[in-house]
């Protein structure tokens, strides 16, 4: 098995334009997906962090990333095959309410 990141990007529009009914199903899926193990969270407000040749430790307020759409959380799952971790994560809120989910391998 191998572990897998989902990073999810949604934002209350999109959720909004989404049949209940549909967005009712993906909750169901990630609350499934929390009974078997996974880890999932709501994204809160990042800090960023430097400390260049460990000189000095350094924050900053605010997401270093980037995107058109706010992230909205993420979830940790293991999943035998890329493609299945893909069909998992097709499943989750922000695939289906007019977002987008990544998933990112762990490469360990």
């Amino acid at each position: 098995m191998a572990t897998f990141i989902i990073i999810g990007y949604g934002d209350r529009a999109g959720y909004d334009l989404t049949d209940p009914d549909v967005r009712d199903e993906a909750h169901e899926h990630d609350a499934r997906l929390r009974e078997t193990g996974a880890v999932m969270g709501i994204a809160g407000t990042p800090i960023q962090v430097r400390n260049h040749d460990r000189a000095q430790v350094v924050t900053s307020d605010g997401a270093f990333l980037r995107s058109d759409l706010p992230i909205a959380g993420f979830t940790v799952i293991t999943a035998d095959t890329t493609d299945e971790a893909v069909e998992i994560a097709s499943k989750t809120p922000c695939a289906v309410a007019h977002g987008v989910v990544e998933v990112w391998p762990l490469q360990t």
